[in-house]
């Protein structure tokens, strides 16, 4: 029983400082996730804690369900009309930039350790994807609302890449395994197989686990608790029937959560506290494994191909592969340095090690060094680079409550407290309002003022709507002051997209314009311009002024900021 409780009080003091350093850690803009690792590793038999493990098989299984509780957090919180402006690309980058970025760093890691080339091509498809839990934690973290193309880009791309990552993974450690096996049809169908049974499984036993749970009437935190025992299974099953578990387990997340009657604002941070659980235990017991003295042969060639896959590989592959869609070059700059690697390249390093592959400890040392690597060097520069390349927006005004209506799909009742200097400030509810956007109340020191009275909206204002999850972005614009961040970003004035580019020209006196912009509207112009779908954020030239994107409704633009030329 002693060593029981001593175990016991041991993973428990772990988690809690790995916790709570975690807390502290984003304030000096340093990935959460490395802190755990770092914990793990001071813990581990060369660290302060001298704890002796090496049981990678443990690991293997506990980090694959963390992982699968990350992803289903991940998709809870994607929502669908992201996929519309971020899906292709993102998948595009899930295949062709894996199998890309697998090449550049197999040729690589060849040439410069003298593998075999089938080790170093093993080596590059470990490494090849970006890690779900690294992305999710460092956008969430880093403080900064990223445009949504990029941002969806992103988190998509993350939640996708993983079949392509072990496709490979599994074909080269087959191919080691078994050098006299052909490549040929078989290789096409493990493939399609890894992606269709993922998609298959992921909608449709998401789709049922979704519709069971919006039967079944349970409090936030037993909601949250069978959402995660239910992805965990469906992950399983995917991954028995020769699927991907990954994916089928994301799909799941994103089902769901755009049920969102069925997973509420409390849901979703019970469901926070599930996905920390998740991946700080993942994390701790992977720095549990590693034997940092093993790490020093491992040290200045994993540095080397770290350096290689942030510098050359991930951004060569992200270029080839966004050629084709609308991205700028700073938002392809962007993408390119947040290829995070995190848990899921150390998961597939064990594939070697259980598997018996010869130089197996050395694969998994310089897979480990560039998580290392990845997490300090990418992972602390998000904020500051999301700022450089200009993907960053102003921050929002996000309702004080937000509560999920009863039987009512995607209906929720939201309060914002006005801010002084806001659009809000001087108008009355009814000015406010859009189509769909019902008021409720309005609450002025403490007391709840009559609608019918029309009462005009002051500073500091407590009011309540009823609206949908994607109408509250907009109405949140609202009540957020006019700061001086906001006028550089937006502009000094704002109008509807429903504006004539004639009338903007006449305005603003703006001359020598094409004649056939004038009959089109601001949001039509936005639409011609833009070879994919517009997002905020978005700019566009017009005859020496700036116009900016601040508003979507239902896909299109709504409002436009406009920036005059310095005199």
């Amino acid at each position: 029983m002693q060593s029981l409780h001593l175990a016991l009080f041991v993973g428990a003091a772990l988690l809690f400082i790995g916790l709570l350093l975690g807390t502290l850690s984003t304030r000096v803009g340093v990935p959460s996730l490395l802190v755990f690792l770092v914990v793990g590793m001071l813990a581990g038999e060369n660290g302060i804690g001298g704890i002796q493990f090496q049981d990678f098989e443990l690991g293997f299984l506990v980090s694959n369900l963390a992982l699968a509780i990350i992803l289903l957090d991940g998709g809870l919180r994607t929502r669908l009309h992201t996929f519309r402006v971020g899906l292709k690309p993102a998948l595009t980058l899930a295949t062709l930039g894996v199998l890309l970025t697998a090449m550049f760093v197999g040729a690589f890691a060849t040439w410069l350790l003298g593998l075999d080339w089938r080790l170093g091509l093993l080596l590059g498809g470990i490494i090849g994807s970006t890690d779900a839990a690294a992305v999710f934690n460092v956008l969430k973290g880093s403080g900064q609302r990223i445009n949504e193309r990029v941002e969806s880009t992103l988190e998509i791309e993350s939640g996708l890449n993983d079949p392509m990552a072990i496709f490979i993974t599994v074909l080269l450690i087959d191919l080691l395994t078994h050098p006299d096996a052909a490549w040929g049809l078989e290789t096409l169908i493990l493939l399609v197989q890894q992606f269709g049974l993922g998609i298959v499984f992921g909608v449709a036993l998401g789709a049922g686990l979704s519709e069971l749970l919006l039967r079944v009437r349970s409090n936030e935190g037993l909601h949250a608790l069978l959402l995660c025992t239910g992805g965990a299974a469906l992950f399983s099953v995917t991954n028995l029937a020769g699927g991907s578990g990954f994916l089928a387990v994301y799909l799941a997340g994103l089902i769901a959560g755009n049920r969102r009657a069925g997973t509420s604002d409390n849901v979703l941070r019970s469901m926070d506290s599930m996905a920390w659980l998740a991946q700080s235990g993942m994390f701790l017991l992977l720095g549990l494994l590693v034997t940092p003295s093993g790490l020093v042969s491992s040290l200045l060639p994993g540095l080397l191909i770290a350096l290689f896959l942030t510098f050359i590989a991930r951004p060569a592959a992200v270029w080839l592969s966004l050629l084709p869609f609308s991205f700028s070059r700073r938002e392809t700059t962007f993408i390119a340095w947040t290829g995070l690697r995190g848990a899921v390249p150390i998961v597939l390093a064990v594939f070697p090690l259980l598997a018996g592959i010869e130089q197996n400890r050395l694969l998994f040392d310089i897979t480990f060094v560039v998580v290392l690597t990845s997490l300090l060097l990418q992972g602390t520069s998000i904020s500051f680079l999301a700022r450089r390349m200009r993907v960053a927006l102003p921050p929002a005004a996000n309702p004080l409550n937000a509560v999920a209506l009863e039987g009512a799909d995607d209906q929720f009742l939201v309060q914002f407290r006005i801010e002084a200097g806001s659009r809000a400030e001087g108008k009355t509810m009814d000015q406010v309002a859009n189509p769909g956007i019902q008021p409720v109340a309005v609450v002025r020191s403490g007391v709840a003022l009559n609608l019918a009275d029309q009462p005009v909206l002051r500073a500091g204002d407590l009011v309540t709507w009823l609206t949908s999850h994607a109408e509250q972005e907009q109405l949140g614009e609202w009540f957020l002051a006019t700061t001086v961040a906001l006028r550089r970003f937006y502009g000094d004035f704002t109008v509807r997209g429903s504006v004539k580019v004639s009338d903007v020209a006449l305005s603003y006196g703006l001359t020598g314009l094409d004649p056939t912009l004038s009959g089109l509207t601001l949001t039509e112009l936005f639409h011609q311009r833009r070879r994919g779908t517009p997002v905020v954020g978005d700019t566009l030239e017009l005859g020496g002024i700036r116009l900016r994107a601040r508003a979507l409704e239902q896909g299109r633009v709504s409002l436009v900021g406009i920036r005059l030329p310095k005199t």
